[in-house]
């Protein structure tokens, strides 16, 4: 019996933190949850910026940290609307 995944509603954190970082390029998919977690403690306010949360995450990634920082930035920028950094 294969267990159910459920999925976090569309306008929560949680959600616009794992889908910020769903195109950025890692080794593991584990890197890319561990990456998740930390954007998402970012925008709750337990991080000061994405830089420290990609510091904290040391995920192991096919691109440089300044694309990754790009490619999150501009991700929750487009969730939430708007063309400023988060």
């Amino acid at each position: 019996m294969t267990p159910v995944v459920q999925k976090w509603p569309d306008d929560s954190l949680e959600r616009r933190a794992y889908d910020a970082v769903a195109g950025v390029p890692v080794v593991e998919d584990n890197d890319r949850n561990r990456l998740g977690y930390h954007i998402y403690l970012y925008l709750k306010g337990e991080l000061a910026s994405i830089e420290e949360a990609l510091h904290i995450a040391q995920p192991r990634m096919h691109c440089s940290k300044d694309d990754a920082i790009r490619m999150i930035t501009s991700s929750i920028s487009a969730a939430r609307g708007d063309t400023q950094t988060p």
